[in-house]
């Protein structure tokens, strides 16, 4: 079965089952209050960290070295922030998750390590070709 067709299925299925055990637990008007506060809270300190990476992507790029991590890392705000606009709490956590620099640099090391490309080894050679070139006059006929 397809991935993405499986997390269409079963994220909206979590969320909803998590929200009718909260919701009667806390409360229906709660529980829609307090998704309101996380989606707002989130968008905003979503805004506050993009703009931090983004001063810092300057600031790489201004000491003349590729801003990678703050180009990564400003995706990985971009979703979060859509994943706090979706109702429902496990989205909610994965993006607090996301936002956060602390957990988001700990995720980024667990993909890493996780898709590190096992080809890629340290050489101390240059790999290429060459052709040997002779004169006319070292030529035998």
């Amino acid at each position: 079965m397809n991935s993405i067709f499986l997390v269409i299925i079963l994220v909206p299925l979590i969320e909803i089952y998590l929200l009718i055990k909260i919701g009667s637990q806390i409360g229906a008007i709660t529980t829609i209050l307090l998704i309101f506060t996380t989606a707002i809270i989130g968008i905003y300190y979503a805004k506050y960290e993009g703009l931090n990476t983004l001063k810092s992507g300057f600031l790489q790029l201004s000491k003349n070295e590729p801003p990678t991590y703050e180009v990564i890392s400003g995706a990985a705000i971009a979703f979060a922030a859509l994943l706090l606009i979706i109702p429902g709490f496990a989205t909610d956590l994965i993006g607090f998750l996301l936002i956060f620099p602390l957990s988001r640099k700990i995720i980024f090391q667990t993909l890493g390590k996780k898709f590190k490309n096992k080809n890629d080894v340290k050489r101390d050679y240059i790999d290429g070709e060459f052709e040997d070139i002779e004169d006319d006059h070292d030529r035998k006929i």
